[in-house]
């Protein structure tokens, strides 16, 4: 579904992604994980087309899409629900499910239907779904955030740190979603800094340091890990 090959991503002088060459299967979860600062959200953003590479290549569902523009992606089955949510705050949370559909413009029923499913969901966003996007709780916020990648109907969904700033009944919430998402056959590419949530979920999972994989591995490996425990999971 999802291959990098030595992708690399500057900021002028500053090189924070070092050359990663990553894969994701289709139907699997894939976490990486990492401290501030590793690069974790610009190799997502990349992947999005929102960052240009500086060298290397991406290649969704096997097409070299390296130079790929944005919106051209979202059509290749590329959604992305972005860190600190980025709704839109002066639109309703039904408007901001629309816009997630928009490159499925030209099939109204079909557009109902999904964002029925995501309402069935996130039974909260059915209930203020004619609220303003703004004036929603931080947990409802990036439910909706999540909703609207979804509404472009993916084969890939990019979630960046969907636990950030949530209090943890909502991070159980967003988790179960992410689980039943992955049930559903679903291929997702999770950025989280939850590491052992984050691992309980995954098929497999890459740690990110500062601009490189410096370890990969199942899951259930990376969670037993002992340089893992030691760096992520709060054990010595």
């Amino acid at each position: 579904m999802l291959k990098l090959d030595s992708v690399k991503v500057s900021y002028g002088a500053i090189e924070a992604v070092k050359g990663v060459d990553l894969e994701v299967r289709a139907g699997e979860v894939v976490t990486i994980i990492g401290a501030n600062g590793a690069g974790k959200s610009t190799l997502l953003k990349s992947i999005a087309g929102l960052e240009p590479l500086q060298d290397g290549k991406i290649f969704i569902g096997g097409k070299d899409c390296s130079q790929v523009a944005p919106h051209q992606r979202v059509g290749l089955g590329v959604a992305m629900s972005p860190e600190g949510r980025g709704v839109f705050a002066d639109q309703t949370v039904r408007e901001n499910l629309m816009l997630g559909a928009y490159s499925r413009r030209g099939a109204p029923r079909a557009i109902e239907d999904a964002m029925e499913r995501e309402f069935n969901r996130f039974p909260r966003l059915r209930e203020r779904q004619h609220q303003l996007s703004g004036t929603l709780s931080g947990g409802e916020q990036q439910m909706l955030a999540i909703a609207r990648a979804l509404m472009s109907e993916p084969k890939l969904l990019l979630l960046d740190e969907p636990s950030l700033g949530l209090a943890p009944l909502i991070i159980k919430d967003i988790f179960d979603a992410i689980r039943q998402l992955r049930h559903s056959g679903l291929t997702i590419l999770l950025v989280e800094q939850m590491a052992k949530q984050a691992l309980g979920v995954a098929d497999r999972a890459y740690v990110l340091e500062t601009g490189l994989i410096t370890l990969e591995g199942t899951g259930r490996e990376l969670l037993n890990d002992p340089k893992v425990k030691a760096a992520y999971l709060g054990a010595h």
